[in-house]
């Protein structure tokens, strides 16, 4: 038994070096895939964007087939798939020159990208416990966010608009980060999935488990207003907003980002102790809360805006708020998508919930852009407010589909006992 915990305890930190790994190549190389495609390939600015979009929509096309990957053969050789993937498509990406290379290669790099993810969760889930994982959930989203800073940092340093082999060297680096990750977490011993509890007859399908699983239904739902109000917004639509509406500069815009992170790096295990001993829907609504907060500040600073000093901290005071909403819920969702799983369908949860982000992370920055660029920005901040608000109804709602257990309620809930059923191991 102790064996076995250290052996899991092993691979745990082999994964959170893994999400590392991939935070620092997305960092490294995202923020200057437009400034590549646009100005150093001379190609403009809509054969940039449909490299984005085609980044995006590639999310679509894997995470169908990651899914049913990880739980038919488990995560790791989905996840060495997934960083062929990507390095394959990262290297294409710095040698294209071409918007049909571009293209092609952007299609391959988001989709391996995107196929790490599920893969990346279900090991953190198979290596952690009920009682653990929402730490490992809390430090892995911690983790990610220094990756992604570092990496955007280091990248910085390598940009040169003018000589466009620094940007091939960039992506040339970024395809080697796949290759560490596959090398580090690729190679590491997952634990087997643990029995399950199954009813009499044949299990039904995977995607119609997930159709009739009400629960899961209902957080997809909530996450994508999550994913399309907070993360598809501040480095889209509100970096618009302060840039273009309150008139930032973006020196400043960039100190409000990383305060955004310094924000997340500082609270985030408080917050794994607060989420700790509250009911994880209630951590949801909290979030929400926090983030009219954000929406109000960004009111004052759009009526403020000729008040420089003033509006400057509003735009700060967004994405601290931002930050604060971040820290709690990421121990927060990615348990309860573990907790909502049957273990032989927990690759198809945690793909159809990365799903729903890309999807929402997608959408989000367009609408945000769009209602911005047009000037209508007292319309952009109600729409947001008006979605934040249902995020605090959806997440009070929920609470009556999960069990005390999935809640994070089960001390101080009794729960109903479990009915007689047969085991089975998960394939």
């Amino acid at each position: 038994m102790k064996q076995q915990k250290y052996e899991a305890g092993g691979a745990l930190r082999r994964v959170q070096l893994g999400n590392v790994l991939s935070a620092f190549g997305s960092g490294f190389t995202l923020p200057y895939m437009f400034v590549y495609v646009d100005q150093v390939r001379g190609l403009g600015s809509l054969a940039a964007g449909m490299v984005f979009t085609v980044f995006a929509l590639a999310a679509l096309v894997v995470l169908p087939f990651a899914g049913r990957g990880i739980d038919r053969f488990g995560p790791r050789p989905v996840l060495l798939a997934g960083c062929a993937l990507a390095a394959t498509g990262a290297f294409a990406f710095g040698q294209a020159s071409g918007t049909a290379g571009l293209l092609v290669a952007s299609f391959l790099f988001g989709g391996g990208v995107t196929t790490c993810q599920p893969a990346l969760a279900t090991m953190i889930v198979r290596c952690s416990t009920a009682r653990t994982r929402s730490h490992a959930f809390a430090l892995q989203f911690t983790l990610i966010n220094l990756g992604m800073g570092i990496g955007a940092l280091v990248g910085g340093q390598i940009v040169n608009v003018d000589d466009p082999a620094s940007l091939t060297r960039l992506f040339t680096i970024e395809a080697l980060t796949f290759l560490g990750l596959a090398a580090v977490t690729g190679t590491a011993r997952i634990p087997a999935p643990a029995p399950v509890l199954v009813g009499d007859g044949p299990a039904p399908t995977a995607l119609r488990a997930l159709r009739a699983d009400k629960a899961m239904l209902r957080l997809c739902l909530l996450a994508g207003l999550i994913f399309f109000t907070c993360y598809g917004q501040f480095e889209s639509g509100v970096a618009a907003f302060a840039t273009d509406t309150v008139r930032t500069a973006p020196s400043t815009l960039g100190l409000a980002i990383g305060a955004n992170a310094v924000t997340i790096v500082v609270l985030q295990m408080i917050m794994v102790r607060v989420t700790a001993r509250r009911r994880r829907s209630t951590a949801m609504a909290a979030t929400g809360v926090l983030w009219l907060g954000a929406w109000a500040m960004a009111l004052l600073a759009g009526l403020i805006r000729e008040e420089t000093a003033a509006a400057t901290v509003a735009i700060v005071a967004i994405y601290v708020l931002f930050g604060a909403g971040e820290s709690m819920l990421a121990p927060t969702l990615g348990p309860i998508v573990a907790d909502l799983a049957p273990s032989r369908l927990l690759g198809t949860y945690n793909s159809a919930f990365a799903l729903v982000k890309q999807t929402a992370i997608a959408v989000g920055p367009a609408v945000g852009v769009l209602l911005v660029g047009s000037g209508t920005w007292p319309l952009y901040l109600a729409v947001m407010t008006g979605c934040t608000l249902l995020i605090i109804v959806l997440a009070l709602r929920l609470r009556g589909h999960l069990t005390p257990a999935q809640d994070n309620a089960a001390e101080r809930v009794s729960p109903r006992p479990a009915p007689l059923r047969e085991l089975q191991t998960a394939a």
